[in-house]
């Protein structure tokens, strides 16, 4: 890994996958996605490099230029997570 490069998370880069062969399966180009959904085709890259981490918003308007529910979606995503995948916040018993 190069210097100042950050290493991705399990999140993106599953995010990264599942967009990337959705993309693919519907033969959308980067730039073809990103007028559709009214990103820049950057953005899309950078999304798909799992260097960025979707919002809600961006995974819905996403989905819906893909024409698949968003649900759909984030399943794929979960389907590539890790099994072993460490939890990023531990939860706190309130009291």
């Amino acid at each position: 890994m190069s210097a100042g490069r950050k290493q991705t998370s399990p999140e993106k880069r599953a995010f990264a996958q599942a967009l990337t062969k959705l993309r693919g399966e519907r033969r959308l180009t980067q730039e073809a996605l990103a007028s559709e959904s009214g990103y820049h085709p950057k953005y899309i890259s950078l999304l798909e490099q799992g260097r960025y981490s979707p919002s809600l918003t961006t995974i819905l308007e996403l989905s819906e230029a893909l024409q698949i529910p968003a649900s759909d979606l984030v399943s794929r995503v979960e389907k590539l997570l890790p099994k072993n995948r460490r939890r990023r916040r531990e939860t706190r018993d309130i009291r």
